[in-house]
């Protein structure tokens, strides 16, 4: 099932991503840090979601108390509470 996801408080505009028996596939991030996006993509894909969910909660950046990753983390959590 494919979700978009709007971050809050990082650069990102949007969070899209399909989920496919917990796992993650396709994921996309809209504007923010063009490599850290690619290559956060790039290392999610195939990987279970709540394995991406308890490594990426939390992550800051620059103090922000927030980051891309930990926004994908909690779109990730919503969408596995929506199946």
């Amino acid at each position: 099932m494919k979700y978009s996801f709007t971050p809050r408080g990082v650069c990102a505009s949007r969070i899209e991503f399909e989920l496919e028996d917990g796992i993650v596939r396709n994921l996309r991030f809209t504007r923010g840090c063009d490599g850290n996006a690619k290559g956060i993509g790039r290392l999610a894909e195939g990987m279970p979601a709540a394995t991406l969910i308890e490594k990426l909660s939390g992550t800051d950046c620059g103090g922000k108390g927030t980051s891309c990753p930990d926004q994908l983390a909690l779109a990730l959590r919503a969408a596995m509470e929506r199946q």
